[in-house]
């Protein structure tokens, strides 16, 4: 079986980078680059300061993809 290793973290959104891209930082202070799937056509409008749960690799903790509930 493949099973794909993934933590799922709280992060505050700090700065937007693009249409599908914002800076983000963990509670610990660590920042790295949140970014929407490719297949969240819905996708909310988030500002600055907005608390969202982001899907990490353990192995790439530099970006994130936004968990969309």
């Amino acid at each position: 079986m493949d099973k794909k290793e993934t933590i799922l973290l709280d992060a505050q959104l700090i700065s937007v980078i693009d249409n599908n891209a914002f800076g983000a930082k963990l509670g610990n202070g660590h920042h790295f680059v949140a970014f929407f799937g490719r297949n969240d056509k819905d996708r909310a409008t988030l500002d600055i300061n907005t608390e969202v749960i982001v899907e990490m690799s353990p192995y790439d903790m530099s970006k994130g993809r936004m968990v969309i509930n």
